[in-house]
């Protein structure tokens, strides 16, 4: 049988970003919690010079027909070429026999979607069920994707955007007001957190954007941006004003938040699929500060990419 391939105008028509997706990426971090998942380290590749990086992603899921192996470039100075920062593909493998099933020709869109999904699911299991109040820092794709996940599982109404550059982030609130949300932007980083419930950092920072002394009880941060060992969103002291959770505990150490708080390595934190699995608590009280630490994991790219054959087959029986 012929490899599927499907190019990135299909896949978007196949695979939005809606309450499924996060569906697919929450029970993807239960699996990697309770199952016989295989998710080697990342391969990952900071290229300094042309200010990029290059990623490759892939975990085996039993019970899942495929599974992805996911190369993923970031090249940071393409918006100044007219082009894009983000793209990449993914190659899905059958699960009995490793023969190919499909290369997905996503330009990156499917890694967007399943990242947005777990801060979803973050928001999900860790924030109020009454956050109501969202603060974004970035004024990125993943700025917008990331509130569009947060409005899907809680009920936000207002949101402030803050970023490096004000007129970014006044552009990107303009563009998402609307009548059952109120999107505004600040100039003041800190201003932005503390009228928030959830705070989601988006970007691509090596010095920390979000300071300690600025969190408050009952708040709850998903840092998303930190995915490389050079970089950094939170101040270090933050990780210690509540709970800490890990998307995969092995690699935040090495390139999430956790990496520059050493002294907070050896401490027994939990995995967001322990506390969607029941193995571990989530929040504990409405006071309570929650952070979750989201690296970006092999087990989010198999399942999003199963997802996205799964929709092709219903749209072709051949697929």
């Amino acid at each position: 049988m012929r490899p599927l391939i499907l190019n990135e105008d299909e896949l978007r028509a196949r695979v939005p970003l809606d309450l499924a997706a996060i569906d697919v990426v929450e029970n993807a971090f239960r699996q990697l919690a309770i199952g016989e998942v295989v998710m080697p380290p990342v391969l990952s590749m900071h290229l300094p010079a042309v200010n990029g990086e290059m990623d490759v992603k892939t975990a085996y899921v039993p019970g899942l027909p495929g599974f992805a192996v996911k190369i993923s470039p970031g090249f940071f100075d393409n918006p100044a070429r007219g082009l894009p920062s983000t793209s990449g593909l993914m190659v899905v493998l059958d699960s009995q026999t490793g023969r190919v099933r499909a290369v997905l020709l996503d330009n990156g869109y499917l890694t967007d979607i399943r990242t947005a999904a777990a801060g979803g699911v973050a928001a999900r299991h860790l924030a109020r069920a009454d956050a109501s109040r969202a603060a974004i820092f970035g004024a990125g794709l993943q700025a917008r994707m990331q509130l569009a996940a947060l409005r899907l599982v809680r009920p936000i109404r207002q949101a402030v955007i803050w970023a490096r550059d004000p007129a970014k982030a006044q552009a990107l609130a303009g563009r998402l007001t609307g009548p059952d949300c109120t999107v505004t932007a600040t100039a003041d980083a800190a201003e932005a957190a503390a009228g928030a419930d959830i705070i989601v950092t988006t970007t691509p920072a090596t010095q920390p954007i979000l300071r300690a002394d600025w969190l408050r009880p009952g708040q709850h941060v998903t840092a998303m941006g930190s995915d490389q060992p050079g970089k950094a969103e939170l101040e270090p002291a933050c990780l210690a004003r509540g709970l800490y959770v890990a998307d995969r505990l092995a690699q935040t150490r090495l390139m999430g938040e956790l990496r520059a708080a050493p002294r907070l390595h050896d401490k027994d934190h939990p995995e967001l699929g322990q506390i969607i699995a029941g193995q571990r608590p989530g929040r504990t009280s409405p006071e309570q500060i929650t952070i979750c630490d989201l690296t970006g994991t092999g087990v989010q790219d198999t399942a999003i990419a199963t997802h996205a054959l799964a929709a092709s087959s219903k749209d072709d029986p051949h697929a």
